[in-house]
């Protein structure tokens, strides 16, 4: 069942102590803990200050969050250049607008260090994320990924 929200979700900076939530929504989502990730995650944030870290909380639960941040010339891409890293939202609270709330968040923020332009990568076999960020208005972009299996 679904839980309800007794107020809107308030969209702050991401906290230290929100690593505890962070944690658990990314178990519900994907599955499987990944506490060290998170850690060095937050870590980074905190060293870095072109990257952002964001997270929604309604009556005083963390509910979503959202990692992204600027370019500054890494592998040759422009400082107008952002992106999305991570996008979480609790899923007892999918489907209710978080998750581009977050987003709108972000992208605010973005748009003040002079990003023009957002990125992000997504499985080609992801219809849940492909259509939330269609949804927002991505679409394919003139980059590609390159991998190779070792």
């Amino acid at each position: 069942m679904s839980e309800k929200p007794t107020s809107s979700p308030v969209i702050r900076t991401m906290a230290p102590s929100d690593l505890d939530r962070v944690v658990e929504i990314d178990i519900k989502v994907l599955g499987k803990p990944r506490p060290e990730y998170w850690e060095m995650k937050l870590d980074l944030v905190g060293k870095r200050s072109q990257i952002s870290s964001l997270v929604a909380e309604s009556d005083g639960k963390v509910i979503g969050f959202i990692i992204g941040g600027a370019s500054r010339w890494e592998y040759g891409v422009p400082e107008n250049i952002g992106w999305i890293d991570t996008i979480g939202v609790d899923p007892a609270y999918q489907r209710k607008g978080i998750a581009k709330n977050l987003f709108t968040e972000m992208t605010n923020s973005l748009k003040q260090v002079g990003v023009d332009t957002i990125i992000t990568f997504v499985k080609r076999r992801d219809p849940n994320l492909l259509n939330f960020f269609n949804s927002l208005g991505f679409q394919k972009g003139d980059m590609i990924n390159l991998e190779l299996d070792i």
